[in-house]
């Protein structure tokens, strides 16, 4: 039997990565203020600040790393979509 259109075998819930962005910067900020609070102010407006650039970077990778977690151990703190899951059909076996 060959079918010509994929039948989709059911859906399963995934988090839905485009909504994470915003999730991300504000986490990544919040580790970045903690960081720094104790910091001088500064307005050295035509000086790259090599320390600042670095606590940026930093930021944003514990940031990451915590999303991931969190991702990976409790996924339903997050928006979910539902993703279907498709059946294969006779031309998806290789012969």
């Amino acid at each position: 039997m060959t079918s010509t259109s994929a039948r989709v075998g059911g859906i399963r819930k995934e988090v839905d990565a485009q909504k994470l962005g915003p999730a991300l910067l504000i986490a990544s900020s919040l580790v970045l203020a903690i960081r720094t609070a104790r910091w001088p102010a500064t307005s050295d407006e035509g000086l790259a600040n090599v320390e600042w650039q670095k606590e940026v970077e930093h930021s944003g990778h514990i940031a990451k790393a915590m999303l991931s977690h969190l991702i990976s151990r409790y996924p339903s703190l997050f928006l979910l979509k539902d993703v279907p899951w498709y059946v294969p059909t006779d031309e998806d076996v290789p012969e």
